[in-house]
C-alpha cells in the first residue's frame, strides 16, 4: 500500500481549522468550494457532488475531537481506478498557527503519484480558503 502525506501551515488557530475540517457536511463551503459543489450526509456516509455532476461516496470513519483527526474512506465514485482509499486530516496546534496534515493510503501503488498531485493541489486550496475566511 502506498502512503501519500501532504501538509500545510495555516495562519489560523488549531480550533478554527479543526472546526472547518470536522464540519463534514460543509466541505463544499468550508474547505473546497469550487472543487466540491455540494455535500450531503446519509448516516455515516458523505456524498460529494463534483462540478461535472459526478458523485463520490465517502464513509466517515472517525471524527476524533481530542486528537483533532478526521478519517474517511472513499467507497464509490473515485475517478481513478483505486482499489483502496483511506485518508485522514489531522490538525496540530503550533500556537497562533497550526499544521494541517492529510495522509492518504491507496492501492494500487502505481497511482500514488496521481493521488499525491491531487492532494498537493487540494491542501493548497484548503489553506487559501481557510485563511481567506
Amino acid at each position: 500500500m502506498a502512503t501519500v502525506r501532504v501538509e500545510a501551515v495555516i495562519e489560523l488557530s488549531a480550533e478554527q481549522v479543526w472546526a472547518a475540517v470536522a464540519d463534514v457536511g460543509q466541505v463544499h463551503r468550508r474547505l473546497l468550494p469550487g472543487r466540491v459543489v455540494s455535500a450531503r450526509l446519509e448516516g455515516d456516509m458523505r456524498i460529494l457532488t463534483l462540478p461535472d455532476g459526478s458523485e463520490i461516496r465517502e464513509l466517515i470513519v472517525s471524527i476524533d475531537e481530542r486528537e483533532r483527526r478526521l478519517a474517511y474512506a472513499v467507497v464509490e465514485g473515485q475517478k481513478m481506478p483505486l482499489t483502496y482509499h483511506h485518508a485522514s486530516f489531522q490538525v496540530y496546534d503550533d500556537g497562533d498557527i497550526c499544521r494541517l496534515v492529510w495522509v492518504t493510503d491507496v492501492l494500487p501503488h502505481a497511482l500514488a503519484g496521481a493521488v499525491q498531485a491531487r492532494t498537493e493541489r487540494g491542501i493548497v486550496e484548503i489553506k487559501q480558503v481557510l485563511e481567506a475566511s
